[in-house]
């Protein structure tokens, strides 16, 4: 397909020109929602207004307001890049817009959601570039920036001010559905997918009665299903605290104090928040989508048994050591004892200091915190995952689910396969991790392996069957079906 080098494409507010980059046009910083500054701060996402002329969309959109991410030192440093003035953008990566600017057909789309626990990560880095993975099978891909942290999370709902993150991502897929005809997507063909937070917010989109019914596939990495959506009497306590510590409770009208407040002020009094509640073992942020608020009506478990995910495909895995990536380096877990680790399980489930001695059987010779890692990642990540799958092949809808289980060479940090490690392989992007310990040297193996498992991707985009061999659909409580990746 021949290309233009500045592609021009016309959506809602305004046209934009990308670039060309291999075969794929890439569009990348389109706003999708206003800026969230001002009067827009702590408020619901609005239309953008229209722009004048062409706007250029050669580079990303800045990162919404946040502090380093907790994962820096498994996944690798990020220069920061963050402005909450122009925040709210997306990016398109489509092989299908030749020079004329109409596109010969529709392509399946796929709209992808970050991680970084909701309180960091930008649709916009280099990590996410979409251009590889639309390549490998013929989709539009697209991601995009939510509001993070207490700018995305904080809840006072009595002040209008709740799942304001939640209520971005579903902006952004109504942007998509609007306007991705024009960058040759099908509209009516559409999976959401994301890791981590965004494996969690994917889900839930794809299980609310308002968005649900637009979402053909779901891709869920490594989705935190053990955590459930924010109780919402903790997230009134923590908004309580967070307003002390901002020196705003008893203010008669906190919205308008809270967009008085200098933007790093609102983000150093998130980061102390976070210390004074941090706990060992405990990975959940002090605040992220709450249950009842909008977008969040049910838990997952109550939406899926009821059948809000039945008609979709899905494609859904962890890695096999999700845990280390928050465990490794946390001194308090590494000097931790058999019995601190068994009172921490023993407190996040029933039946957890069984479930403790179990595993620490299964591990002979392990350390307390080899233990902990292992039952958490369960716990976390794997349980809720499996229990999604089975209901959803038990009623027979197709399901597909994967193990990552590649681990770098040599693994000095004792990381192995851990959480983020699929990322560079499902987008291709391994040069965009040049100092990441948890993928090592992107040896030819690897990239072989990154071919392989981001062309099954965009197959299951297009179609709803991974393109691989061996991967066949998951069997209701059958751990052969599982697709392994190493």
């Amino acid at each position: 397909m021949d290309l233009i080098e500045r592609p021009v494409v016309t959506t809602e507010s305004g046209s934009v020109r990308g670039t060309a980059e291999d075969g794929v046009a890439a569009f990348r910083g389109v706003p999708y929602a206003a800026s969230p500054v001002g009067e827009r701060r702590f408020a619901a996402p609005a239309q953008h207004p229209r722009w004048p002329g062409l706007r250029d969309a050669d580079r990303p959109g800045p990162s919404v307001p946040q502090s380093p991410s907790r994962l820096e030192a498994v996944m690798g440093r990020r220069t920061p890049d963050w402005n909450e003035d122009g925040s709210l953008t997306l990016n398109v990566w489509t092989p299908s817009l030749p020079a004329d600017g109409a596109a010969p057909r529709a392509l399946p789309v796929l709209l992808w959601f970050h991680g970084g626990g909701f309180t960091s990560g930008s649709g916009g880095w280099d990590w996410y570039d979409g251009r590889n993975l639309a390549a490998a099978g013929e989709i539009v891909v697209v991601t995009a920036n939510y509001r993070l942290g207490p700018l995305g999370y904080l809840y006072l709902p009595e002040h209008g001010i709740e799942n304001l993150g939640v209520q971005d991502q579903a902006a952004a897929l109504a942007w998509v559905r609007r306007n991705v005809a024009s960058f040759g997507g099908d509209s009516d063909n559409l999976t959401v997918g994301g890791q981590s937070a965004g494996a969690f917010s994917a889900l839930y989109l794809a299980l609310s009665p308002v968005t649900g019914p637009h979402i053909n596939r779901l891709i869920t990495q490594s989705g935190p299903f053990g955590l459930g959506p924010q109780d919402p009497e903790e997230a009134a306590d923590h908004a309580r605290s967070y307003l002390d510590l901002l020196g705003l409770n008893g203010s008669p009208d906190p919205r308008a104090a809270l967009r008085a407040v200098p933007v790093v002020q609102l983000l150093a009094a998130y980061q102390q928040l976070s210390q004074d509640l941090s706990r060992p073992g405990n990975v959940a942020p002090p605040m992220y989508p709450v249950l009842g608020a909008t977008g969040m009506p049910v838990a997952w478990q109550q939406a899926v048994a009821t059948g809000r995910l039945d008609g979709k495909d899905l494609l859904t895995g962890t890695t096999r050591n999700e845990m280390t990536s928050f465990f490794a380096f946390d001194p308090r877990i590494r000097a931790i004892t058999a019995g601190q680790a068994r009172s921490i399980v023993a407190g996040q489930t029933g039946g957890g200091a069984e479930r403790f001695d179990r595993a620490a059987a299964r591990l002979p010779g392990a350390a307390p915190s080899e233990v902990l890692t292992e039952v958490a990642t369960e716990l976390v990540f794997r349980d809720g995952t499996i229990a999604i799958a089975d209901h959803h092949a038990a009623a027979d809808n197709p399901a597909y689910v994967y193990q990552f289980d590649h681990a770098p060479a040599g693994d000095p940090a004792h990381l192995g396969a851990a959480h983020c490690v699929e990322l560079p392989f499902f987008f291709n992007t391994f040069d965009a991790y040049p100092d990441s310990p948890m993928l090592g040297e992107a040896t030819a193996a690897a990239r072989a392996l990154g071919d392989t498992f981001s062309r099954a991707a965009a197959a299951f985009t297009a179609t709803g069957r991974p393109a691989t061999d061996g991967w066949q659909p998951y069997a209701s409580a059958d751990p052969t079906s599982i697709r392994h990746f190493a």
